[in-house]
């Protein structure tokens, strides 16, 4: 079943976005409206994830069956067609295990089903903006950080992923810390980075996962480990943000990352 918030204000902010994002997850409309600029307003569309209950309680390793349901039709067709009956100016999936399980093929294709859903607003999510955010930061050689809740397999089909694109993975896995939202900070996410992601001289960590609150560890850690750090819900918003054409507003967010000063490569748009 599909949930749809309906915020009573932000639907005269100059810029509206839409996100689809499991019913129980605290993560990704809160951190987008941490990073969004007073113009921009976030609005969210949620759908049931068997995996997740509320106040963000993961189970302790995601199964994958839930995880491959969440983009199967009807829910998320439903959920997108909802959010962009809205007075919108883009879209955005704020989940990334389902595009690891796809695969660069099964996501495209999961793309194209959704157009007729959009109504013509573009539409991103968290793999593919990360994709872009790499691409426009010229990193090729990356880390990829999963959540504690993704297993090894699951960890394995995100390098996977990234390696189709590309991409050479110096270092995957699940970071070592609860498998619970509320108990990952930003200061134990990036005391975990520092002792085990600068031996592999990355050009850009990725921490994945939309459910982990992690904008709070990029300025910081770009400046003492002189790596690109890009998150989940960073590189939806910065994406998202450009493909509504606000190029000017995603340039004046300053605290999250070296991120917010690019433009997405023309074949990223």
């Amino acid at each position: 079943m599909t949930h749809t918030t309906s915020p009573t204000d932000g639907w005269d902010a100059s810029v509206r976005i839409g996100v689809v994002v499991p019913h129980a997850d605290i993560g990704p409309e809160a951190e987008l409206q941490a990073m969004a600029p007073a113009s921009v307003s976030i609005h969210g569309s949620r759908i049931h994830f068997a995996a997740m209950r509320a106040g963000g309680e993961m189970d302790n390793k995601i199964p994958h069956d839930p995880v491959r349901s969440f983009v199967e039709p009807p829910h998320l067709d439903q959920a997108v067609e909802l959010l962009a009956a809205s007075p919108l100016h883009a879209l955005t999936l704020g989940f990334t295990s389902s595009s690891y399980l796809l695969k660069a093929t099964g996501e495209q294709e999961l793309y194209q089903r959704l157009q007729p859903a959009t109504r013509g607003l573009p539409i991103t999510g968290t793999t593919k903006a990360a994709r872009a955010a790499l691409n426009a930061l010229g990193a090729h050689k990356i880390a990829v950080i999963n959540p504690p809740w993704f297993d090894d397999t699951l960890s394995t089909h995100g390098a996977d992923y990234f390696r189709e694109f590309g991409f050479q993975v110096v270092h995957h896995g699940p970071c070592p810390l609860p498998s619970h939202q509320k108990a990952i900070t930003p200061d134990n996410l990036s005391a975990w980075i520092r002792t085990t992601i600068t031996t592999h001289h990355p050009d850009a960590v990725l921490i994945a996962g939309n459910g982990i609150r992690a904008v709070g560890t990029i300025k910081p850690l770009e400046t003492e480990l002189g790596c690109h750090i890009i998150t989940a819900n960073q590189a939806n918003l910065w994406h998202t943000l450009h493909l509504a054409g606000a190029t000017d507003t995603a340039l004046t967010i300053n605290n999250y990352g070296h991120l917010f000063t690019t433009t997405p490569k023309s074949e990223d748009t």
